[in-house]
């Protein structure tokens, strides 16, 4: 065993990277648990720095080459854990680098554009739901949530691996998808068309907000298409993520 001592300097470091964003961009490293999720990381060319496994916990073999292993008691993997159950692995990444300029485009592309999505569950979901979808891209805007944080990519279940995510400022997102003519469709309540009504064949991006407030004026101000999904009942909103699935999977539904 090599770490058993909850007081050793790489497991305070492994609980700064957790609970620290700032630590983690300074550092230029991520935390990944879980088998599944490491799998699917690894599946997408990601491999990790250190893999730290936890022998009383792991119950199924995980082989990840290159990279140093490092055992830890079951004490220790708890303390910088972040899952409830945990199964024994977690891998420290690299940060991954994605910028707007590097992102490939597909001949007719589907972005999801998120605008400060505050919940990393939420973000999460929108990330699986884009995997399942296959779009091009994602773009994270004015985040209020890391997309490296780990409890997102726990949400994500991996998916934050396999989809292209890009954060960056509303202004510049804009200005890409402009450059690459595609048209923004906004998700409004105050839409007269509902959302099965507009034409989402052509290339678009899918502009969602956050719950409470909805998308800013910046993105009302520059959408093209505004729609909104129907609401029968008297909750006035749906869960950002649900709302986001509905009208990705109209898209794929309209090609195809």
């Amino acid at each position: 065993m090599d770490i058993t001592s909850l007081q050793n300097p790489r497991v305070k470091h492994l609980v700064k990277l957790r609970e620290d964003k700032k630590q983690r961009h300074r550092d230029g490293l991520i935390l990944v648990e879980g088998f599944d999720e490491l799998n699917l990381a690894l599946a997408c060319g990601f491999t990790p720095a250190t893999l730290l496994t936890a022998p009383e916990l792991a119950t199924r073999p995980l082989t990840v080459p290159y990279a140093e292993t490092v055992t830890v008691s079951k004490a220790v993997f708890e303390k910088i854990s972040y899952r409830d159950n945990p199964d024994g692995y977690l891998g420290l990444f690299p940060m991954p680098e994605q910028t707007l300029d590097r992102l490939s485009l597909s001949g007719n592309p589907l972005v999801i554009v998120a605008e400060s999505v505050e919940k990393p569950g939420n973000l999460g979901a929108i990330l699986r739901t884009a995997d399942a979808a296959h779009v091009d891209a994602v773009l994270v805007c004015d985040p209020r949530v890391d997309v490296w944080n780990p409890n997102v990519i726990r949400a994500s279940r991996g998916a934050v691996f396999a989809v292209p995510v890009v954060e960056a400022e509303s202004s510049k997102a804009l200005a890409w998808l402009r450059s690459r003519k595609m048209r923004v469709l906004a998700a409004t309540p105050s839409a007269e068309e509902m959302y099965t009504q507009v034409n989402m064949k052509e290339p678009i991006a899918i502009a969602v907000g956050t719950e409470d407030a909805g998308l800013t004026d910046f993105w009302m101000e520059n959408s093209d298409l505004r729609v909104k999904i129907p609401m029968a009942g008297k909750v006035n909103s749906l869960n950002v993520s649900i709302a986001t699935a509905l009208m990705t999977y109209e898209a794929v539904r309209q090609r195809t």
